[in-house]
This record gives C-alpha cells, structure tokens and sequence, in this order.
C-alpha cells in the first residue's frame, strides 16, 4: 500500500499534467512555463528540445496558428521515487481550423511520457517525450501547409 507522501505525489503531478493541458489550450504560456523545471527538456516528435523555451517554442508553432484546442488525457499512470518521478498518460488531442481554415480538423491519440523532479517541494516536470499512435485531418490546421 502505498505511504501519503506518495498519494500526495501522485495527485500534485497528476494535477499539473491537467494544468499543463489546460494552459496549452489557453495559450497561457507562463502557466506552462511554470510546470516545466528550469532546465527542463522535451521530445514531441521534430527532434531534442533543449530548454523550457525550446519546448514552449515547438507547441507555439503548433498551437499559435489553429483555433481553439482540447487536450484530453487519460490513463495515467505515475510512479515515484523519492524526489523524483515518471509519469504515462494518453493525449487526445483536437485541433480546429480558424478563419478560411475553419473546416479543417487535426486529431491525434499518443502518449506523454514525464519525468517529474520536485523542486523546493513542488513537482516540475523535467522531460516531456510525446508519442504519437495515430492521426487523422490535416495538418494545415496549424499554417504550416500541408
């Protein structure tokens, strides 16, 4: 059975997995920004991100150039030890066209895998690596072509 420290741990990274959701489909790239550790880094797919800002930078070009956005997880699971953890959830994600794009969609079903440190007691996420199962739509949803 596992201790309180740990249920806590669970929750707290559980609830910033949502927050971060949330934030990317709000544009709120501070909210983000805060989720991430300071040296944190990623992988969705285009190659090494090197930086918090590098991975801002990559769902910006994304995100800037769509509509509105909904980023559903599920099936998480998270798994801590001590000061650090790892966490694995399903993305569906939705994408919607705006303007003359209005008609277009883009969807995808992947997965997030995490790597969480806590830092002066909070969790930040210290590696994100997105994977993708599967799409459909198109991609210029996000004005970048097809």
């Amino acid at each position: 059975m596992a201790d309180l420290a740990t249920l806590l741990a669970e929750r707290d990274i559980g609830r910033a997995l949502i927050r971060f959701a949330r934030a990317m489909d709000a544009r709120d790239w501070d909210a983000v920004r805060a989720i991430m550790a300071p040296d944190a880094t990623g992988e969705l797919g285009t190659g090494p991100l090197a930086s918090p800002e590098a991975v801002i930078g990559c769902i910006r070009h994304y995100l800037d150039g769509c509509g509105p956005t909904q980023h559903l997880l599920g099936n998480l699971l998270i798994e801590v030890d001590g000061e650090h953890a790892s966490s694995q959830c399903y993305v569906s994600d939705m994408h919607l066209g705006v303007g003359d794009k209005a008609h277009i969609t883009f969807s995808t079903l992947g997965d997030y895998h995490d790597q969480w440190r806590r830092i002066d007691g909070v969790w930040r996420m210290k590696h994100r690596t997105k994977r993708n199962r599967a799409h459909i739509g198109s991609f210029e949803v996000f004005g970048l072509g097809s």
